[in-house]
């Protein structure tokens, strides 16, 4: 009898063992499910892809291969080796969120100077104003006024290597000072470095037979520098490194009728965004290995940060330009995505006015940007003035939207060098 009672008590802390071990493999049990976020790229000092010029702009947001303006600066400093004019001085403005407000803006100055047959120089200053903030503790203190802003200042050589081809080298310095002082008094402007390289092609006029032309090409790497951060403890951000390529031709009817057409394609050379996922305990209580989220119970977050698909984007930025060619999630098709294209087209007469029309697009899931744009140009004696107007064709809407740019351009000495 006691042998009975002795056997069935083993059994019994022998079931409750059992259990306990069918009931810890149950919570041992992990899942990871898919954190719903946009893989748009986002950078650092992200203004430093907005066309700051009326011309560039009115084409959709294009100049890499373009013909040589006073704002090449911006686009390819490589075609200043071709201008026509000894030197040049720029000055534009860009409205920004003209609909909400009437202090925020984009400035350019720019100036180039063109040495001799085969050499260039220019240097420029771009600001970025995000207007007055003016901060109270409540409605009868003091107010605060903040004045955040961006800004850089950059400087390029180009050198013609033959006669239809230059190179370009431009250094850039950026500055961003966003932080509130009155929340952060200790805060302080971030600042890092660029370095733009770049080449430009333009051949010979050839005869066709109803007409003359030109080929035209360019590329630039732009923004090649490293992370900007805002204090120690803060998060690195990658600044805007893009690739820029482009490519067009001019319909040259006669002396006084000319027709460009240009097309562009530009990639940012910065990491994708991976998808993430949040791992969590959970009962799996059928034990099929699987969790099934209508009779399975979620239990406590393991790890909120799990990369399930592409490549982890903390990385330097060397590595990130040559991460950002392979590291999307949706891989080869989701890397064309990434892509932005334009399409501009310029018709000018006499060298003296300019009608010129673009279209700029850009995937959906990666920043929905697409819009197109009208502009115009007028030349008097050594005065250039350039207009630009903006309609988008997106379902979000673009914060230059129905906004007039200008641009305003002096042309400093004679035409001393022939291209044209």
């Amino acid at each position: 009898m006691n042998l009975l009672k002795n056997t069935h008590k083993t059994l019994g802390l022998g079931l409750l063992f059992f259990m306990t071990l069918l009931s810890n493999k149950a919570e041992a049990q992990t899942t990871i499910i898919p954190n719903l976020d946009s893989r748009v790229i986002t950078t650092g000092v992200p203004f430093l892809l907005i066309a700051s010029d009326a011309r560039a702009a009115g084409m959709g947001d294009m100049g890499v291969a373009t013909s040589v303006d006073t704002y090449s600066q911006q686009w390819n400093p490589s075609k200043y080796a071709f201008s026509e004019t000894k030197s040049g001085f720029g000055i534009s403005y860009t409205p920004y969120l003209s609909k909400l407000v009437n202090d925020m803006f984009l400035g350019n100055v720019t100036y180039f100077n063109r040495l001799n047959e085969r050499s260039a120089f220019a240097a420029s200053f771009k600001y970025f104003s995000l207007g007055e903030i003016e901060l109270r503790e409540d409605e009868f203190s003091e107010a605060l006024i903040e004045k955040p802003n961006e800004l850089t200042l950059d400087v390029s050589y180009s050198l013609r290597l033959s006669d239809q081809f230059s190179m370009g080298v431009a250094l850039r310095y950026l500055r961003s000072d966003l932080k509130i002082s009155a929340f952060d008094p200790s805060s302080k402007a971030a600042g890092s470095i660029g370095v733009d390289i770049s080449g430009y092609y333009q051949s010979e006029e050839e005869a066709y037979s109803d007409f003359n032309g030109r080929w035209r090409g360019g590329f630039a790497i732009q923004n090649l520098g490293p992370k900007i951060k805002y204090d120690d403890a803060g998060r690195e951000n990658f600044i805007p490194t893009n690739l820029r390529l482009g490519g067009g031709f001019d319909f040259i009817f006669d002396q006084y009728n000319r027709i460009n057409v240009t097309a562009e394609v530009t990639k940012l050379l910065v990491p994708t965004p991976p998808v993430y996922g949040t791992e969590y305990n959970y009962t799996d209580t059928n034990d099929n290995g699987v969790y099934d989220p209508d009779i399975d119970t979620r239990g406590s977050i393991v790890n909120s940060n799990v990369i399930i698909q592409g490549q982890d984007p903390n990385v330097s930025f060397m590595s990130g330009i040559f991460q950002s060619f392979n590291d999307a999630p949706g891989g080869f098709s989701e890397e064309i995505d990434e892509f932005t294209f334009a399409l501009g087209t310029e018709y000018l007469y006499q060298d003296s006015f300019a009608l010129r029309a673009g279209y700029f697009s850009e995937n959906e899931s990666k920043g929905a940007r697409k819009f197109f744009a009208l502009g115009a140009g007028f030349k008097y004696t050594t005065i250039d003035i350039d207009l630009s107007y903006l309609f988008s064709a997106s379902k979000v809407q673009s914060p230059l939207e129905n906004t007039l740019r200008f641009s305003l351009s002096f042309n400093i000495g004679d035409d001393e060098y022939s291209e044209y």
